[in-house]
């Protein structure tokens, strides 16, 4: 049906005072007396409501339908200015597209975020989703540009996969048989299954990310992954989404630039083009925030090696839940602690212990660290993953050997190694991470539309 949005009228109100409009939307505020009536309604292209002014001495009484909470509607009537000098619509017609009950679940009361995520299928209606959906969107667009205004290529890795980027074994198992006593044996079982082989959803798209840069230099891939991790953090989802750029001809040093100057361009074109939504977020959900990210753009990352991280950790005058010893993998109490007490701003960690480290990872010189690197940011932790990647056969092969990493399994990837191997690195963005690092939302679960986590899915 034809009709404008909201948020061209609100943006745009010069160009609209005085005409005749048509809007949709849905009620969010409903207020009746004998001579007027007023509603506050929202399509979801902005923030801000759009009140409607019904003069009753100029049409009958509206149908009460059209006056609950929830309901749809369609206003037909003549744009002009409020009292607080934005912009109205003195109704003409109001017509009903959808009914709502009195059960409707968003009354006028603030809901927790808790209560929220109860009903995923109705929380988008809420400012607060209303704004978070609004930022993802700006920030996946603004990922793309930034890769596509450098020359990168974006591939679309395979979802279904029959080996584990990361080793860890937390790979949801994809098959077409399901649970069946007839086999005697897992190899019997995967050799009648579709692949013939075992096959699982994919935790990263990066050993084929790497296979496209080793012909087109620089790609990048941004889409879904998935970890079968038992893990009810709220830094944790089963399956979230994963920016994922390959370098070819680029040792560590270059790709922290890269994944800096990203972080950066997003961050700015986020505060450039969801104004109102930032404001929102630091009046409910962070104080500063605004100060936070302007901060971000205008300092340098700071680069320490995981050996420094662990001398101020064990110096620190803190007691941590988990204790700091050379070797251990950094926990997000440990990650916070260094951003924000002792940085207080993003931290590239270098250098990690190869043992807690993926075996595809460029070993080091010193025999015991490797040429990685995670992205620690206040308020959240780890957000970025990265590292150059081993680029000699025979230090990959030994590396997946002492892992009892079946080598069939990545015939190809190991085959970048003897066909003219060059020096190569990437990362990988949690993408709901820095959502929640940018709108200051505190769970992980709130930045998804529908968050998988352990025992639960709808």
């Amino acid at each position: 049906m034809k009709h404008t949005d909201i948020k061209i009228i609100t943006s745009d109100k010069e160009n609209y005072l005085g005409r005749n409009v048509t809007v949709c939307g849905w009620i969010r505020t409903a207020r009746d007396s004998k001579n007027m009536a007023f509603l506050e309604i929202n399509d979801g292209t902005t923030l801000k409501h759009l009140q409607i002014v019904i003069d009753k001495g100029r049409f009958a009484d509206p149908d009460p339908e059209t006056m609950k909470l929830g309901a749809s509607v369609r206003v037909c009537g003549k744009a002009v200015e409020s009292r607080q000098g934005g912009v109205e619509i003195e109704a003409e017609e109001i017509h009903l597209l959808g009914k709502c009950p009195p059960d409707y679940p968003l009354q006028k009361k603030r809901h927790t975020l808790e209560f929220l995520r109860t009903m995923p299928h109705i929380r988008t209606r809420t400012n607060t989703f209303n704004a978070i959906f609004r930022v993802r969107s700006v920030m996946a667009d603004a990922i793309h540009r930034y890769f596509q205004e450098r020359g990168y290529v974006y591939v679309h890795t395979p979802l279904i996969t029959g080996s584990d980027c990361e080793g860890a074994g937390e790979m949801f198992k994809v098959t077409t048989i399901g649970y069946n006593k007839k086999y005697n044996s897992a190899e019997e079982y995967y050799a009648d299954d579709f692949f013939g082989k075992r096959a699982g959803l994919s935790v990263s798209g990066q050993l084929e990310g790497e296979v496209a840069a080793m012909a087109f230099s620089k790609i990048y891939t941004f889409g879904p992954s998935f970890r079968a991790e038992k893990s009810n953090t709220p830094r944790h989802v089963a399956e979230f989404w994963h920016v994922e750029p390959e370098v070819a001809f680029a040792e560590l040093e270059d790709i922290i630039e890269i994944a800096e100057e990203m972080i950066k361009y997003i961050v700015s074109e986020t505060i450039k083009k969801c104004p109102d939504e930032i404001a929102f977020f630091a009046q409910h959900f962070e104080k500063g925030l605004a100060e936070k990210l302007e901060n971000l753009l205008t300092q340098d990352f700071a680069v320490l090696e995981y050996t420094k991280a662990i001398e101020i950790l064990k110096s620190a005058d803190k007691d941590f839940q988990y204790p700091v010893e050379w070797g251990c993998d950094l926990q997000t109490e440990h990650e916070r602690y260094i951003t924000e007490e002792v940085f207080n701003k993003p931290v590239f960690i270098t250098n990690y212990p190869k043992d807690i480290k993926s075996f595809y990872m460029k070993q080091n010189p010193d025999g015991k660290t490797v040429a990685a690197t995670d992205l620690l940011v206040p308020g959240v932790g780890e957000i970025i993953g990265c590292s150059e990647r081993e680029a000699d056969y025979d230090k990959l092969v030994d590396a997946m050997k002492q892992r009892n990493m079946n080598l069939d399994d990545y015939a190809d990837y190991l085959d970048l190694r003897k066909y003219g191997s060059v020096p190569h690195s990437g990362f990988g963005l949690g993408f709901e991470r820095i959502l929640m690092y940018v709108t200051g939302i505190q769970n992980i679960r709130d930045v998804i539309l529908y968050p998988r986590t352990v025992g639960s899915i709808r």
